[in-house]
């Protein structure tokens, strides 16, 4: 298999390697095609063709994750103990935390997450903020949102918010002491955070979710 030529224009050459024909790969590695990523049913291999700097998107650079902060109308918070993790052993109380899966809102998953650690369902109010890190798991970048919800459940026990934030590790971290105050701030009215608004779906691309800065009279 002889390496790519440029021709008609074109400056990258994709090859989408079903997993079937896997034994194909370490030819198109000759050729010079590179990995791009992979997915369960098959493996993306490039090729940059011009000698000029390439300029193909990197795959999928970061993680999304969700930090969950349920509270009810007397200032209490809903709290989590990891049973793995690092702060597992620590007796560390906790917001519920998770990943968004693919094809998931950021809504729909800090609701999901609530439910599966907790078992309560909730109403989704708001994105309070976010956190933006780098080197994480595979070496990707890491975006946390910090999303309000309310408790549509009862029968629940709960945490006064001044225990919660009086936690040591809390109070030693600067990120997790400011993550709290952005979200008591909010829970009390004295700031505003981010609405979820559902976007119509048009005939190229399915609905989709647009966060905006809340306004107030």
């Amino acid at each position: 298999m002889g390496a790519p030529g440029e021709c008609f224009g074109k400056r990258a050459v994709w090859i989408k390697v079903p997993k079937e024909q896997a034994t194909l790969v370490p030819v198109a590695i000759e050729a010079g095609f590179w990995y791009h990523h992979a997915e369960p049913s098959y493996l993306m291999l490039v090729y940059w063709i011009p000698q000029i700097p390439c300029t193909v998107p990197d795959n999928a650079s970061h993680q999304v994750g969700i930090a969950a902060f349920v509270f009810n109308d007397k200032g209490q918070v809903l709290v989590v103990q990891e049973k793995c993790g690092p702060y597992k052993d620590s007796g560390l109380w906790k917001m519920p935390t998770g990943r968004i899966n693919q094809r998931e809102s950021i809504q729909e998953g800090a609701r999901r997450e609530v439910q599966e650690e907790t078992g309560i369902d909730t109403e989704f109010l708001q994105v309070v903020g976010f956190r933006d890190g780098h080197n994480a798991l595979f070496g990707k970048s890491d975006m946390l949102f910090v999303c309000m919800l309310k408790s549509v459940s009862c029968n629940i026990v709960w945490m006064a918010m001044d225990e919660f934030a009086a936690q040591p590790k809390n109070q030693q971290s600067k990120l997790l002491k400011d993550m709290i105050g952005a979200c008591v701030a909010t829970m009390d009215g004295r700031c505003e955070g981010f609405s979820a608004t559902e976007m119509p779906a048009s005939s190229r691309k399915p609905s989709a979710f647009y966060c905006s800065a809340i306004h107030t009279e």
